[in-house]
């Protein structure tokens, strides 16, 4: 099985209320979300607060701590991922003035 259907079923299993499914995702997504992070911070003042791990971090507890969320496959997950991390940014900027 490729990395792509293991995030696939374990986005299912976390859908389906699995308590274990978000320890076992994290590794296998993280690369990931660190270089989505990156991408957003390219683009920012260089004086912001907040830094890319913490970014993941914050967007990934988010993400799997949401209720009646049916998680359809990775793209799913990576779309839903990059929109808190935006919006996370955006308004950090705005705090920061």
């Amino acid at each position: 099985m490729s990395t792509q259907d293991d995030v696939t079923v374990l986005l299912y299993q976390m859908s389906e209320g699995s308590k274990t499914a978000p320890d076992e995702l994290l590794p296998l997504v993280y690369d990931d979300l660190r270089r989505l992070a990156h991408a957003y911070f390219s683009n920012e003042n260089s004086d912001h607060t907040l830094q890319a791990t913490a970014l993941v971090h914050e967007a990934y507890i988010r993400l799997v701590n949401w209720e009646n969320v049916s998680w359809q496959n990775r793209a799913h997950f990576f779309a839903v991922a990059a929109e808190v991390m935006r919006l996370k940014v955006e308004r950090d900027a705005v705090i920061l003035g």
